[in-house]
């Protein structure tokens, strides 16, 4: 890598975007982040040549790693044991799911279930948000599938009212689809992604 410019960028052989920047208020220090669908990785700028490239390849290896525990845990046969759990819990098994998976395009909804098929498909950015709050939208479609005939009515709301975070859960919700139709109107994309719930349970 070549000691300047400031910022250097490329793609690594397993294709993932990397921007080095070239600090000259860091000493010592090296940091990494990802934004913008890149690998941000922070240097002191006096670095010489080797020394960044293994720095860099150090971040590389820590983000691969945490990639892959991440992919591990957003696989559908982890959410449907999720799933599993969670009816166990707060409602005994009665929801019995037999399918339970991510979805990339469930762009309106965080989550539906079908209680014919007694499926249940949650999208695939609730994955970057915290785990109480997939756990959340897991049990709202779970209580749909153990009180089917009630819509969102009292008796379902009483399943629901179960999950000790809910209105936390609302609120982070609520906000992150605040936030998400503000960026999308700054962007000058359409804001009418994940509005809430799925209510095809038939």
């Amino acid at each position: 890598m070549p000691a300047s410019p400031r910022i250097f960028e490329f793609v690594s052989p397993d294709d993932i975007p990397v921007r080095v920047e070239r600090s000259t208020k860091r000493r010592k220090t090296i940091s990494s982040q990802w934004r913008d669908e890149t690998l941000i990785i922070q240097v002191p700028a006096a670095l010489d040549e080797r020394t960044e490239r293994s720095f860099v390849e150090e971040m590389l290896k820590k983000y691969r790693n945490g990639r892959q525990r991440r992919d591990a845990r957003h696989t559908d046969s982890a959410l449907e044991r999720r799933a599993h759990e969670l009816d166990q819990h707060y409602f005994d098994g009665s929801a019995s799911p037999t399918t339970v998976r991510w979805v990339t395009n469930q762009n309106k909804r965080w989550g539906s279930a079908s209680y014919q098929q007694r499926s249940i498909r949650l999208s695939s950015k609730l994955q970057q948000m915290p785990t109480w709050v997939r756990d959340y939208v897991l049990v709202h479609e779970l209580a749909h599938l153990a009180s089917p005939r009630t819509g969102h009515g009292p008796e379902f709301q009483k399943l629901l009212n179960k999950f000790e975070r809910r209105s936390e859960a609302d609120l982070y919700l609520e906000a992150f689809h605040a936030g998400y139709s503000s960026y999308a109107k700054e962007q000058g994309r359409p804001a009418d992604e994940l509005e809430g719930f799925g209510d095809d349970v038939g």
